[in-house]
This record gives C-alpha cells, structure tokens and sequence, in this order.
C-alpha cells in the first residue's frame, strides 16, 4: 500500500512540474524568421502576430491555430497549407499563393485579398467580414450582400457599395443588393444614383412578383422624387430616411 503510494506521489509530480507541450516546433519558427524558409514545417499554434513573412516559402505547412493576426504574408506560398482555425486578422495576403490551402474555420476579417486565386481553398466556416479585395468566387451574392449591410450600419456606405457591387457582378437580377446600393448612394448624397438602383430594384421585384419588395422600392422612390427643402447638414443614418416604412425596410434587408 505504501508502495502504490509512493508510486502515485512520484507520478503526480512529474505531472505538476511537466512543462507545457508545444503544439510546434520551436527550431522551426526560428528558421521560418531567420530564413522565411519553412517548406512543410510544423508551426501549429504558433504566435506569429506582426511577423514579415512577405515572399516566404510555406508549401504544405502546417499553421493550424497559429495566430498570424496583422503580419505581412504578401507574396509568400501557402500553397497545401494547413491554416484551419488559424488567425488571419488584419493580414496582408495579397498575392499569396493559396492553391489547395485548407482555410476552414480561419478569422480572415479585415485581411488584404488583392490578387489572389481562392478556387481551390478551403474556406469552409472562414470568417471574411470587413475583408478587403474579397476575390468574386470566395463567396455567394447572399453573403457579399450581407456584409454590406453591415458595413452600412457601421457607416461606411463606400465600403458597402463595393460588396453591393460584387454580389451583382454575380447576379445582375439581385434586387435586394439594387436597393441597398441605393441606400448607400443616398447616404452619400448621390440621389441620381439612388434613384437608379431604386428604379431598377422596382422593376426586378416587379417581375419577380415580390410585394413587400416592390412597395418598400416604390417608397424609396417617393421618398427621392420629394422636392429638397435645404441641403443637408449631414449624411443621412443608413436606416433612417423612410419614415413609416423603415420597420418594413430593415425586414427586408435583414
């Protein structure tokens, strides 16, 4: 008995003082910063926030859950990559190679996208909201749209007529996107504009026999046809400019 005692104090102190596991190693997150050489390397985990890894080689790396919020990966190949779960916040991807890069469940809000091929990734569960230069097959027209809602609520109509307008250059006859491309326009003063997307929102819900749709765009356009008192001192509030109909608006929008 004393002895399974003493066998069983030995064990648990081991464990106590144990250090942590890695989950990477170590030697190679030192050649991957001395050498942007990492071709297949184990960097699991690893924290790599604000590192310049611009140009490096990373083919078939292994980043799952590495945190690579804010660093420069621009030009550098993660081509067969594993980065599922990985933090990508505010990153500069630009021109990265992603060709069968597994991205699911990565935090890519905010990232620089410019001039990448994201037909062959992964990017089942990835979080893309606020990211910038968002290649038109990374997502479907409902999603496009939905993050320029809210990039509007967030003031930001610029920011939001650009998802507006991808989820368009994907479907043409998407008349949510029309019309909350107006709303964006009008906030930026540009009623000519406005009316457009409202006209052209009008008639897409018209054919596509959508009441609600075409009696909310037809209050748009009322609202756009009343004659302009005074300029005013401000952008108007993305929402709040339909009076009766904004609850029947933001129904419809959201």
């Amino acid at each position: 008995m004393k002895t399974q005692l003493i066998v069983i104090t030995t064990v648990l102190t081991a464990l106590h003082f144990a250090p942590p596991a890695r989950a990477g190693d170590l030697e190679h997150t030192r050649q991957l910063l001395a050498t942007k050489q990492c071709e297949g390397c184990d960097l699991s985990g690893e924290g790599l926030v604000l590192a310049n890894l611009s140009q490096a080689n990373l083919r078939g790396a292994n980043l799952s859950g590495a945190n690579l919020s804010r660093a420069n990966l621009s030009e550098a190949d993660l081509s067969g990559a594993n980065l599922s779960g990985a933090s990508l916040y505010g990153a500069n991807l630009s021109g990265a190679k992603l060709e069968q890069t597994d991205l699911s469940g990565a935090d890519l809000r905010d990232a620089y996208l410019a001039n990448v091929d994201l037909k062959t990734t992964n990017l089942s569960g990835t979080s893309l909201q606020g990211a910038i230069a968002i290649p038109t097959q990374a997502a479907k027209p409902e999603e496009f749209y939905r993050w320029g809602i809210a990039q509007g609520q967030k003031g930001d109509p610029k920011g939001a007529i650009g998802y507006f307008n991808q989820a368009l250059s994907l479907n043409d006859k998407y008349a949510p996107a029309y019309m909350a491309r107006g709303i964006a326009r009008y906030q930026l003063l540009d009623r000519p504009g406005a009316m457009q997307d409202a006209q052209r929102a009008k008639w897409l819900f018209l054919r596509q026999r959508n009441n609600e749709g075409y009696d909310t765009a037809q209050a748009f356009v009322n609202q756009l046809q009343a004659p302009q008192t005074e300029t005013p001192k401000s952008k108007p509030n993305f929402f709040n400019f339909l009076g009766g109909v904004t609850s029947v608006l933001l129904r419809f929008l959201l």
